[in-house]
């Protein structure tokens, strides 16, 4: 049995109060916050405004399941493991188990020993506050085995896998590999639909062309009984239906899958 929850991403710049609204309206137990300029919560919003944060998706009973960053930690500016590190403690002050992370850039010279190397700095310097790193399946780690590649390397039960079901999919990567490479690693799981492999368009979950069914057999398959999220990227294609609409089909299609979701 697993829970359902869903980013952000799909009402931008949305409040608190909104949010947790369509959370109760969905029965969606759980929701990603961007960690975003412009959001309710953004890398440096003060301690005292997370914990009210914090406090109105408890009241609420709604878990704030991940916090989503915008770091890659492959990339070659910057320090990257500072900025995971200054998530990990936004997330503890929210009580939130997972901070979200990409890789790198295309074209970068050795992506996954670079990645490999910083994750393995921040599992040796997080607190012991139970917080977690997800590593998406993203940019220049789309796939499973990838992803997979550098968590093998940074063996850290602190480091782990979020699988975004649509990049390994439009990378030619099938489900069943998919979930065999991330299955030691996997915590969290987003689940979209797009038309075609080589468009990003949001199309309504199960309405599309990349499997969400199948991706959800293969959940089942290695046991996963985490989190399914909705991610809908509304704020990067303001066209999209609404995230109601979104969310209405998203359980629509879970629900299809002989009762394996609860709220």
């Amino acid at each position: 049995m697993r829970p359902l929850a869903f980013s952000t991403l799909g009402m931008p710049g949305a409040p608190v109060e909104e949010v947790l609204a369509v959370a109760a309206e969905y029965g969606c137990a759980g929701v990603e916050l961007r960690c975003a300029e412009g959001e309710p919560v953004a890398p440096d919003t003060p301690a005292a405004e997370l914990r009210a944060v914090a406090g109105a998706f408890a009241a609420a009973g709604v878990e704030i399941v991940a916090v989503c960053s915008y770091t890659r930690v492959a990339r070659p500016e910057g320090d990257p493991v500072a900025e995971v590190l200054r998530h990990v403690e936004i997330a503890e002050t929210l009580g939130s188990p997972y901070v979200r992370v990409f890789g790198g850039v295309e074209g970068q010279a050795d992506p996954v020993a670079v990645a490999t190397a910083r994750l393995a700095e921040v599992a040796d310097r997080l607190p012991d506050n139970g917080v977690t790193v997800l590593l998406e399946t993203h940019d220049v780690f789309l796939t499973g085995e990838a992803v997979a590649a550098v968590l093998a390397g940074v063996g850290s039960p602190r480091v782990g896998a979020l699988w975004d079901m649509v990049n390994p999919w439009r990378a030619g990567e099938p489900p069943a590999r998919t979930a065999d490479a991330l299955a030691p690693y996997l915590r969290h799981v987003q689940i979209k639909d797009t038309d075609s492999p080589s468009r990003l368009t949001p199309v309504l979950p199960g309405q599309g062309v990349a499997g969400v069914r199948g991706v959800l057999e293969q959940l089942d398959r290695i046991g996963y009984s985490g989190y399914l999220a909705l991610e809908w990227e509304r704020a990067w294609f303001p066209d999209a239906p609404p995230v109601e609409e979104a969310l209405a089909a998203f359980r629509a299609v879970v629900d299809r899958g002989a009762g394996r979701v609860h709220i």
